[in-house]
């Protein structure tokens, strides 16, 4: 049994020595940065593409959603706020497309829901295209309560599930 032991240790130690990795002597160089010049100037990267969904909700902060009552859709003097800043936007940046999402909260029908939502996403639409958006750059898609922002069965979780949020695409 001591020879079992023995032979067992030693084999142990020969097949971690074999596994023994040294360092390299020299280590590869570097990657090389090279930087293409583009046609409109240096692209910084510190601030966002105009155009872009990322510059979109910088610029908007945080007038790219609109909030809703339970069970309504209209827009209100806040709303209308919020919507001329994206239409503003959208107006400045031609090329854009918008997708409008249109959410609610968790109480109702998955069916009622959808519906409510497409209203939602709808009303919001329709004032950005009074205010010179044309019609066929925004497209509107309900999820109903399937996605909320807050987690939660209370009037504050509720309140910020019940709205319409703009989506670049670019």
């Amino acid at each position: 049994m001591n020879k079992i032991a023995i032979a067992v240790t030693l084999a142990s130690a020969l097949a971690l020595s074999a596994c023994k990795k040294d360092a390299p002597e020299d280590l590869p160089p570097p990657p090389l940065t090279t930087t293409t010049p583009t046609p409109g100037g240096p692209v910084t990267p510190q601030g966002s593409i105009p155009g872009t969904q990322s510059h979109f909700a910088q610029t908007m902060q945080g007038a790219d959603t609109i909030y809703f009552d339970t069970d309504r859709f209209d827009i209100d003097a806040q709303d209308q706020a919020a919507l001329r800043s994206q239409a503003q936007y959208l107006n400045q940046y031609p090329n854009v497309r918008a997708t409008v999402e249109g959410h609610c909260d968790e109480r109702g029908t998955r069916e009622y829901n959808i519906a409510l939502g497409e209203r939602r996403a709808n009303a919001a639409k329709n004032y950005l295209v009074s205010l010179g958006v044309a019609d066929n750059r925004i497209s509107v898609v309900s999820y109903g309560k399937e996605r909320p922002v807050a987690l939660g069965s209370n009037e504050q979780a509720w309140g910020r599930n019940r709205r319409a949020v703009t989506i670049v695409l670019n």
